[in-house]
């Protein structure tokens, strides 16, 4: 009789693994569907990179500050990103001091705004991964029919397949993000296991997170790279292809700083030249802007996997989601906050 999934977390008698939750709902559903109290001692659950607002830099935050407060465009942007602290200030500092901040759902939302009031520039803060980019090249385009001319983006959107060559190394075995993939598809990760790279594409409810979990144990056993796609129903091969193509009239690769990674080559994404004209950076000759983080901060670290987010020194301390010194205790997907709501447990 063959073991349920389960059974196979509980009962591994393998070598030492170290899982990387690549996508940090990925660890709040661990936590939270108490997958971890599941795992034998040789294994070690991990966090990366896959938070969009942790990953974003400082100084993407004091782009945005300079933007309210220097040229008083009205910044549209998601709930996560207010409070992350930027070198002086959060967003919500800068909205003490006067700025317009106003908080929405989606990059259609802040076009609509744009269009409602047609008095205010308007620029919407463009983060994310492959998932949420298309929304934002959408906007972009709704901009153009409805002939705006105060909607603009400032972008800090990425892709992952240069983050993972570059935390190769840094775990054992992958949990790749679902809703990623999905856009994606799964040629690159495929390829990967050609550098050695071993991988799961995993989904978001209990029996998904376990399949995957079981997968990858049960894998790593055989002692060779590997990649499966655990998430069938929506990842496929190819992925979205019009996801795919809409982004690519849109945007081109550039640099891209990524919080604890540094600036890793053509990993981030920014409009074509002939959509300049809703390039927030473009449009307002923005000056370069270098953050400065907290240096009691140990965010960085924990996006790389170096560190437990309770290894740093103001976890829970001078830092809680009350008073976050860093971005991954403000985001509803960061590692901190994860512990921080469940560790105790």
């Amino acid at each position: 009789m063959s073991k349920t999934a389960k059974e196979i977390i509980e009962t591994y008698d393998g070598p030492p693994v170290r899982i990387m939750e690549v996508c940090g709902t990925h660890t709040h559903e661990n936590f939270r569907l108490g997958i971890r109290k599941l795992l034998p001692g040789q294994v070690e659950l991990i966090s990366g990179p896959g938070c969009p607002v942790c990953v974003t830099p400082v100084g993407f935050i004091d782009e945005a500050v300079y933007l309210a407060l220097e040229k008083g465009v009205t910044i549209c942007t998601f709930g996560d990103l207010v409070r992350v602290p930027g070198t002086k200030m959060s967003l919500a500092g800068a909205r003490a001091k006067g700025a317009k901040i106003q908080v929405v759902y989606s990059p259609t939302d802040a076009e609509k705004y744009a269009k409602e009031n047609p008095q205010e520039q308007v620029v919407f803060l463009s983060v994310g991964f492959e998932t949420t980019t298309p929304a934002s090249c959408l906007s972009v385009k709704q901009a153009r029919e409805d002939e705006l001319t105060n909607y603009s983006i400032l972008t800090a959107n990425k892709t992952m397949p240069k983050a993972y060559e570059a935390l190769k190394g840094s775990a054992d075995v992958f949990l790749y993000p679902g809703h990623v993939n999905a856009i994606t598809g799964t040629e690159l990760c495929e390829s990967l296991t050609k550098e050695g790279v071993s991988g799961v594409v995993a989904g978001f409810t209990a029996k998904e997170l376990l399949t995957a979990m079981a997968v990858a144990l049960a894998k790593y056993q055989e002692g060779k790279p590997f990649f499966v796609n655990a998430y069938p129903r929506v990842v496929t091969k190819e992925g979205s292809l019009p996801a795919q193509k809409l982004v690519g009239e849109l945007m081109e690769p550039c640099d891209s700083e990524w919080r604890g990674l540094g600036v890793i080559p053509e990993s981030g994404l920014k409009l074509r030249e002939a959509w300049q004209e809703y390039d927030a950076r473009w449009k307002y000759q923005m000056p370069k802007i270098e953050g400065k983080p907290n240096p009691a901060c140990r965010c960085g670290d924990v996006l790389q996997g170096k560190c437990k987010p309770c290894d740093c020194k103001v976890f829970g301390k001078g830092c809680t989601p009350l008073h976050p010194i860093g971005a991954c205790m403000v985001s509803n997907e960061g590692a901190c906050s994860a512990y921080f709501q469940y560790g105790k447990e």
